[in-house]
């Protein structure tokens, strides 16, 4: 391992992606720390520091975690790269409905260029819609709970105005160091944001198991090394379905007679599913939270804040649970055509042994996915709500604290394994030896 790192960084080419993307990285962490301006740091810090001492349900918490903690601080980078992630995920879903987008899909780069345009054009008005939302929060003394601190001193409307139009040039700037770091450095540039930010947490989180006691800490710490494992395990795991290729002959050459596979991953949907249950079970709170009146609650808003927003509830664990399986399979069926495989390997002369080409193939790779789907969605959701009965021990009562943070170990794994496999091609490609052997 050590070697191949020394050979990594002895590659001049190699070396300066390395370099190149950690200078980025360090861009993001830098303004990640600077606050926007009209923001009071010293009072925003205050309500931070209470916040962690009355061990609060905060909602946002996946948010500020994808934001490494800057969400919470309003800084220039607050809302992190989610608006990109939602964006991303939102043209994805559009192309099965509208044909247009499905056309430019398959017209190969220069469609996907087209729909990148579209995508960055969204995370802008979703940006735009997340900074008014957050800074009317904060301005209505919602941001946190039980902190009477003018976190915006200023209320007028231009100071308002310029802290939402910095919080979106934040986002846009995010998206610019994320497709520099794909073009000129190493792995995917959006990924390892996230992977940047959400590593930033563990030291905190870190801090808040070791006040629990050093016996809690290392029986954290060795059951969260048990969940990576196991994390690994899974996100390797694939089915590889045989295909054969006929052999042809094209003018006096003869192609075709190999064999080779079609792999079908286990977790065929990645993190998404998580994202998105998570995404629609923060909404509730925040429409009471724009919603609230000086009065009592109204009985929907005591279920929501008891039973749908807190972690510990049982209704919040069986609602999550229940949208990540069906999220799976909602992704996997969007995301993986049958026919469409069917077809490509029809074209080509390519069949599955035992299977007739055509309608058969796309029939037999539909009923193996909807097979391993089933065991990649109850894994995905076990992962997701197993922090939600340790919430005790986590110091501020959340269940995306390290090391039984579902969403931040999954994709922290997803995203080093990737980035680990890209040093590893570029390895082989130079001096024939593997990053891992």
């Amino acid at each position: 391992m050590l070697s191949a790192f020394r050979s990594a960084l002895a590659t001049p080419d190699l070396r300066r992606k390395i370099l190149f993307t950690l200078a980025l990285i360090a861009v993001y962490r830098l303004g990640a720390t600077l606050p926007s301006p009209g923001v009071s740091y010293p009072n925003i810090q205050a309500c931070i520091r209470q916040a962690e001492g009355d061990n609060a349900n905060n909602i946002y918490t996946l948010l500020n975690l994808f934001s490494g903690g800057a969400l919470l601080q309003l800084s220039i980078f607050a809302l992190g790269i989610m608006p990109y992630i939602t964006a991303s995920i939102i043209i994805q879903l559009l192309t099965v409905v509208i044909p247009r987008f499905e056309q430019l899909r398959k017209e190969g780069q220069a469609g996907q260029g087209k729909l990148t345009q579209y995508t960055r054009y969204l995370t802008i008005a979703l940006a735009i819609l997340q900074a008014t939302a957050f800074t009317a929060l904060a301005v209505r003394g919602q941001l946190f709970q039980n902190c009477t601190l003018d976190i915006i001193p200023d209320k007028g409307i231009f100071g308002l105005i310029v802290i939402v139009i910095t919080m979106t040039a934040g986002t846009a700037v995010i998206m610019w160091l994320g497709e520099l770091i794909t073009e000129r450095g190493i792995g995917n540039g959006m990924s390892l944001l996230i992977f940047t930010m959400i590593a930033a947490r563990i030291p905190a989180e870190g801090a808040n198991i070791l006040r629990q006691g050093g016996v809690t800490f290392t029986i954290i710490c060795v059951f969260g090394l048990v969940i990576i494992a196991s994390v690994i395990f899974v996100e390797q795991a694939q089915r590889r379905i045989p295909v054969q290729y006929a052999k042809r002959m094209i003018g006096r050459r003869m192609y075709g007679g190999t064999s080779t596979y079609l792999p079908l991953k286990v977790n065929q949907a990645g993190v998404i599913p998580v994202i998105f249950a998570s995404s629609l079970l923060y909404l509730p709170d925040l429409i009471t939270r724009l919603t609230a009146s000086t009065g009592d609650p109204s009985w929907w808003q005591i279920f929501l804040r008891d039973q749908v927003v807190n972690q510990r509830s049982w209704v919040h664990i069986a609602l999550y649970f229940m949208l990540i399986i069906f999220f799976t399979y909602f992704y996997v069926a969007i995301t993986f055509n049958p026919d469409e495989r069917a077809d490509e390997m029809k074209k080509f002369g390519g069949f599955i042994p035992g299977i007739r080409p055509g309608r058969p193939t796309a029939e037999y790779l539909q009923f193996v996915l909807s097979r391993i789907t089933l065991p990649g969605s109850l894994y995905l959701g076990i992962i997701a709500v197993l922090p939600n009965f340790f919430l005790g021990v986590t110091g501020d009562g959340q269940n995306q604290n390290f090391p039984f943070g579902g969403t931040a170990v999954l994709i922290m794994v997803g995203v080093g394994l990737d980035t680990v496999k890209q040093i590893e091609s570029q390895l082989m490609q130079r001096n024939y030896e593997g990053f891992l052997r």
